[in-house]
C-alpha cells in the first residue's frame, strides 16, 4: 500500500491547524460560561444560606464585620485575605466555621468563584491554586459592628442599615453578595461611601466573566452584571491598591448603579 506524499501531509496537518483554530476560541467560551455558571450557583447557595440563618435568628440577619473584627466565627465569614502567605487565605475552616458554614453544608466551594486564580508570586511559588474567597457582602446588610451601633452605618449616615430581613424593602433590587477585585479584597465587607459628594470606590467589583460580575440579591436571585467604565476594572495584577480610589467625573454609572443597589435613603 503506498504511503502519504509529503505534500499529503502538510495538507493534513495544515487542515488541523485550521480545525484547532477554529475550535479553540469556542472551547474557551464554553470553559468561561461555565465557569460563569458555578460562579453563579455558588452565589445563589450563599443567599439562600443567608435566608436560612435569619429564618433561624428570628429575622435577624448574619453579623458583617469589617477589618479586625471580622476575624471571630460570629460572623458571616472570618477570614482576612492578603497577598503574602498569610494562612487565612487557604484557611477553610475560616469559611465553614462561620457563622453561614451550616447552612451551606459547610463547603469551601461555594465561597469561591472558579474563575478566580489570581494569586501573589510567593503564593503561587507556594504552590497555592488559588484564594479560598472570592465574595464578599454587601456592607449594608447585617450588623457591621461598633459601625453600627448608633443604628445606621457611620460610612453611609443618610442610608439605611438592614438588620432584619423584614427592613429591605425591595429585597429583589438589593444585593447581598457580589464578586470582589482581587485587589480589594480583604475581610468580606463590601463597602463605598455614597453618602459623600465625591464618589469613591473603597472596594471594587471583579469583572472575571467577561467585564461582569455575579451578584445574588435579598429575594435569592442572582445575575451577571456588566461594568461599563474601564476605571472599574483595573488590571488583576496583584497589587495593594491605595484606597480611596476617586470615581472620574465621566465615568460614575458603575458606581451609581452599586449604589442604588446597595441601600436606601433614610425616611
Amino acid at each position: 500500500m503506498p504511503g502519504f506524499t509529503l505534500i499529503e501531509l502538510l495538507v493534513v496537518v495544515a487542515i488541523i491547524g485550521i480545525l484547532a483554530g477554529l475550535l479553540l476560541p469556542t472551547l474557551a467560551r464554553s470553559k468561561s460560561q461555565a465557569q460563569g455558571a458555578l460562579c453563579l450557583s455558588n452565589l445563589k447557595q450563599l443567599s439562600l444560606g443567608w435566608m436560612m440563618y435569619a429564618d433561624d435568628s428570628k429575622g435577624v440577619l448574619a453579623c458583617n464585620f469589617g477589618g479586625a473584627a471580622a476575624q471571630t466565627n460570629l460572623n458571616w465569614v472570618a477570614d482576612l485575605l492578603d497577598w503574602f502567605l498569610t494562612p487565612d487565605n487557604t484557611n477553610a475552616a475560616e469559611l465553614t466555621g462561620a457563622a453561614l458554614g451550616p447552612y451551606v453544608n459547610r463547603s469551601v466551594l461555594v465561597y469561591h468563584c472558579p474563575a478566580d486564580r489570581i494569586l501573589s508570586h510567593k503564593q503561587a511559588a507556594a504552590g497555592w491554586p488559588y484564594r479560598a474567597r472570592s465574595y464578599s457582602m454587601n456592607a449594608s446588610v447585617g450588623n457591621a459592628g461598633t459601625i453600627t451601633d448608633s443604628g445606621f452605618n457611620s460610612n453611609n449616615p443618610g442610608y439605611v442599615q438592614f438588620f432584619k430581613a423584614s427592613s429591605i424593602p425591595h429585597p429583589s433590587n438589593i444585593f447581598v453578595f457580589i464578586e470582589e477585585h482581587p485587589n480589594t479584597i480583604t475581610d468580606g465587607y463590601f463597602v463605598n461611601r455614597i453618602d459623600y459628594y465625591y464618589k469613591e470606590w473603597l472596594r471594587l467589583p471583579a469583572s472575571y466573566h467577561n467585564n461582569s460580575s455575579a451578584l445574588s440579591f435579598a429575594d435569592g436571585h442572582g445575575e451577571f452584571h456588566r461594568w461599563l467604565c474601564p476605571s472599574t476594572r483595573p488590571s488583576t495584577v496583584p497589587q495593594t491598591v491605595s484606597i480611596p480610589v476617586q470615581v472620574p467625573a465621566d465615568q460614575q454609572g458603575d458606581f451609581n448603579w452599586v449604589a442604588a443597589h446597595m441601600t436606601v435613603e433614610n425616611n
